[in-house]
């Protein structure tokens, strides 16, 4: 069974905003590790090196053929605001938010674009990368990509902006 699309979209002064969030049962200052130390991203996107100050390339280990691709880090402000852009095939900027809530963190993924094309295939991609996160955290079986697209797909495909 498909897990349930949660992405919203929002108009932007340069495009959109394709916002994804989950709550994780744990203090803010352990997910920013889950996300800026490699050991633990390899656990779920993929293992990354600093290439300079601002760049890394991370193994996408988790794709078909293992792809790198390169991101330039445009902020990093521990332990709340990660942000940086994949400047592989075209840009993608994107930006990761952290809040505490009482005993969890709420965490925000934006993924900003000039247009809604490709959400379709965008959007699930990162439901499933998200679902990657938790399940290497809660150290529960990781999900398959397959129960994400194309199920999810009709549900990018149509989001309007809120």
């Amino acid at each position: 069974m498909a897990p349930t699309p949660t992405g919203t979209l929002r108009r932007t002064a340069t495009g959109f905003a394709l916002e994804l969030s989950r709550t994780i049962a744990a203090p803010r200052e352990d997910v920013w590790a889950s996300l800026t130390e490699s050991p633990r991203t390899s656990l779920w996107f993929g293992p990354w090196e600093r290439i300079s100050d601002d760049t890394i390339r991370v193994t996408m280990v988790f794709e078909e053929g293992q792809p790198q691709s390169t991101m330039t880090v445009e902020a990093c402000e521990p332990p709340h605001r990660l942000a940086v852009r994949m400047t592989d095939e075209g840009q993608w900027p994107l930006e990761v938010r952290l809040t505490e809530q009482g005993h969890t963190t709420v965490l925000v993924l934006v993924h900003s674009c000039a247009s809604t094309d490709g959400l379709g295939d965008i959007g699930p991609g990162w439901e499933y990368y998200l679902d990657m996160l938790v399940a290497s955290r809660d150290n529960t079986p990781l999900p398959s990509f397959d129960d994400y697209y194309p199920a999810q797909q009709g549900y990018y495909s149509s989001l309007h902006p809120q």
